[in-house]
């Protein structure tokens, strides 16, 4: 009966290895002593621990330890027990040969149960392995988190323009950073990241630049080499849409590696399309970014505006510099609140960014129409210059001051590129031209534009999401084309109406909220 039983415990402790590890094993091990079971280290530290009861005694673990030790040494025995009042401690070392490895320490009531030594003994190199088997599993987590994170650095670096700074930090790591690239966004479905990267990276052969989006939980960014794996092969997009029942793919255009930016804006307004579409999948139509017809004029009106900030000196060597303001004015463009997970900064830090951000430059970053000629200033300085003028302007830091700046956007946006620009971006919508106006008239916001549409804010958000299937863009999640269609509109108000003066037409600003933790123009 005795040899049943121990083939018995010998298949509990097996099975509890293997589903639930040392944690199980240790509260299986308390139940059977009834008492206090734990794993310790050599300096007497608790590293696991079960007890049977709330009340169970919980020995001086350092002394038992250290006494034990000594013990265990001189004799050069494989077990040592200890009698302590009313209670027994009994230990085992995992590795006897090993004075670095934990010690199995059980405290049972006196007499100790028939068979439990031997018990003990059986269940030594069960929780060795499991032992062994946890510590590189933790360093196999740390070695994906510190990969994860590389990744997603380089991913920041390629989202601000540091590309050689990028490629440096790529360069350890697999594949090397592709140039052209197609940027592709991936939605999954609740925790299925994880599984949706397998499945990209077996159907593009691991060509591409996979990264763990860390402003949108359920999505992967894919920079893909531009050329397609071969003709008549499917797109990676098809692919995984097809392979995958429940995410949706959207694609941007071939663009330059430094252009990593554009093409991650373009592929999440294909998702934005994708989301609508039985076949989960689409790529960005042909769309050219406003900061490729701006001219000269627009070049220089862009060095202008941004002058106070490209010159800044923090006051202190912990405050941002101008590099640092300017990702942080990008960041937040494009992600509105969720610039917080994307720069890693806390949202009063964020804030005060914002703020600081607004007094350079002379805008009310609470407004739209000054959020979107940041947005586009930007956008027309990151563009290479050779698309936007043959002679680019450097700027002047004894400049003519950012209100003039300011002022000078409508000049910009009255030229006849612009003009065509704001005609195509506007032509497909113009049955619904009162819906859009109205909602960036409220900043963006639905619930304003809900009440002044005279409709409900889910009959406003129907309404928006038609409008994002119309245009190929998205409206209601950043980042957001609503920069675009305000300039689009601004153009053609000017066109219609020259002599009128960028802020006439501007609805007042309320005061509103100034924590700029929140969203540039909520959805």
């Amino acid at each position: 009966m005795r040899a049943r039983e121990r083939a018995d415990d010998l298949l509990r402790m097996h099975r509890l290895a293997r589903a639930g590890g040392t944690a199980e094993l240790l509260r299986w091990l308390a139940g059977r002593a009834e008492g206090w079971a734990g794993l310790v280290g050599p300096d007497g530290t608790v590293l696991h621990a079960a007890a049977r009861t709330a009340r169970a005694v919980v020995p001086d673990v350092a002394g038992l330890v250290a006494e034990g030790a000594s013990a265990l040494t001189e004799r050069g025995a494989r077990a040592y027990s200890l009698d302590t009042g009313a209670h027994t401690a009994l230990l085992f070392p995992l590795s006897p040969e090993d004075h670095t490895a934990p010690v199995l320490t059980v405290v049972t009531p006196r007499p100790v149960a028939a068979g439990l030594a031997t018990l003990l003994a059986d269940v030594v190199m069960p929780l060795a392995l499991c032992r062994q088997a946890e510590t590189v599993e933790r360093k196999r987590r740390r070695v994906d988190l510190a990969e994860s994170r590389g990744r997603e650095a380089v991913l920041h670096l390629l989202m601000t323009g540091q590309l050689s700074v990028a490629q440096q930090v790529a360069g350890a790591l697999r594949p090397r950073l592709p140039d052209p690239v197609r940027v592709c966004v991936v939605e999954c479905s609740g925790d299925g990241r994880d599984e949706v990267a397998r499945v990209c990276v077996d159907v593009d052969g691991g060509r591409s630049w996979i990264v763990r989006c860390p402003v949108y939980a359920r999505h992967l960014i894919l920079v893909m080499p531009a050329e397609e794996l071969g003709p008549g092969a499917a797109g990676t997009d098809e692919t995984v849409a097809a392979r995958v029942d429940d995410c949706v793919v959207g694609v941007s255009e071939p663009v330059p590696l430094a252009d990593t930016a554009t093409g991650y804006r373009q592929a999440f307004h294909a998702l934005a399309v994708a989301r609508e579409l039985p076949t989960r999948h689409s790529r960005f139509g042909a769309s050219p970014d406003p900061a490729l017809v701006v001219g000269p004029e627009g070049r220089q009106w862009a060095n202008a505006l941004l002058t106070p900030l490209l010159t800044h000196v923090p006051r202190r060597p912990q405050d941002p510099g101008s590099q640092e303001l300017l990702a942080t004015a990008a960041s937040w463009l494009a992600f509105s609140s969720h610039a917080t997970d994307h720069l890693k900064v806390h949202r009063n830090t964020l804030a005060a960014r914002l703020r600081l951000i607004g007094e350079l430059l002379g805008l009310d970053l609470h407004r739209l129409a000054d959020q979107s000629a940041l947005d586009l200033a930007l956008r027309v300085r990151a563009t290479p210059a050779p698309a936007c003028t043959p002679e680019p302007t450097p700027y002047d830091p004894a400049g003519s001051g950012t209100g003039k700046a300011a002022q000078g956007l409508d000049e910009i946006l009255r030229r006849p590129a612009v003009r065509e620009w704001a005609d195509r971006q506007l032509a497909p919508v113009l049955a619904a031209e009162e819906t859009l106006r109205t909602w960036l008239r409220c900043e963006g916001r639905l619930g304003p534009a809900a009440a002044e549409l005279g409709i409900s804010v889910p009959g406003a958000r129907k309404r928006l999401t038609r409008l994002e299937t119309v245009l190929q863009r998205s409206l209601l999640r950043p980042p957001s084309a609503r920069y675009d269609l305000w300039l689009a509109l601004r153009s053609r108000d000017l066109a219609a109406a020259p002599g009128e003066s960028r802020r006439s037409a501007e609805p007042d600003h309320d005061g509103g909220d100034d924590d700029f933790g929140g969203d540039p123009a909520s959805a």
